[in-house]
């Protein structure tokens, strides 16, 4: 990228590069955020349906691919430690995505970077349409079927 000595992007082109590649990240983050917290959930739900088990009950689980049998009274633990690193994880993930949010914001603050939602652009090009009708009748142009 073309930056000056100041960490100044040079272009309009490098601005738009960088600030499309930091939407990228905002995005790849929350990805990784949604992908843990659905984890997450689903580590819930199988300590939910083995905790009330005999501990001496043999239970498998997948580890690496590969089915394996224990007992509930080995799995149950392990995968308690799973959800809390699972819930370490997706609280740093967060607060990175926060961190990135905030540094979206400056960029567009700095560089004036204004999003324009498509809705807003579809009613940008209906007023144009609307005042280019508006010029043409104040212009003294007839619209209208010539039927005599």
């Amino acid at each position: 990228m073309a930056e000056g000595g100041d960490g100044e992007l040079g272009s309009e082109q490098a601005v738009a590069s960088r600030w499309s590649f930091m939407r990228s990240e905002l995005n790849q983050l929350h990805s990784k955020v949604t992908e843990m917290e659905l984890e997450l959930s689903e580590h819930a739900l199988v300590i939910g349906a083995i905790k009330p088990l005999d501990p001496a009950r043999k239970c498998f689980r997948l580890i690496g691919g590969v089915l394996v049998e224990r007992t509930v009274g080995e799995v149950l633990p392990a995968v308690q430690r799973n959800r809390e690193g699972l819930e370490d994880m997706i609280k740093r993930l967060a607060e990175a995505l926060e961190r990135k949010k905030r540094e979206i914001a400056e960029f567009e603050a700095k560089y004036k970077i204004k999003i324009r939602r498509a809705d807003e652009v579809a009613d940008e090009e209906q007023a144009k349409n609307q005042n280019a009708v508006a010029g043409a009748a104040a212009q003294g142009v007839l619209v209208g079927s010539s039927s005599s």
